[in-house]
């Protein structure tokens, strides 16, 4: 009999959420202090999830869940540039989730 492999869950830091990790975007911070989303979920450094929806990054953002959880202050060039990011992954996700 084989056994049932467990699917990682992790909680998206907007709505709080618990999610099949594939599903979220990995926001990393690297070794070198960059933060940017992480389509790989395999950059090495600090990360923290949410789901691919622009109104969880701006929840996020609003109650500071996603500096607490990176541990820097971030600055509001770098949401502009993750907000970008997540809304191209949304558009992905839409166009895939019609044709698929």
């Amino acid at each position: 009999m084989q056994k049932v492999k467990k699917k990682p869950i992790r909680t998206c830091l907007g709505c709080g959420e618990p999610r099949e990790k594939k599903s979220l975007v990995r926001i990393v911070r690297t070794p070198e202090g960059e933060i940017l989303v992480d389509p790989t979920g395999k950059k090495s450094g600090r990360g923290a999830y949410i789901c691919p929806k622009r109104e969880c990054l701006e929840k996020a953002k609003k109650a500071k869940r996603l500096e607490r959880s990176l541990e820097c202050e971030i600055p509001p060039e770098i949401y502009e540039r993750l907000s970008k990011d997540i809304s191209e992954v949304e558009a992905k996700a839409l166009e895939g989730g019609e044709n698929g």
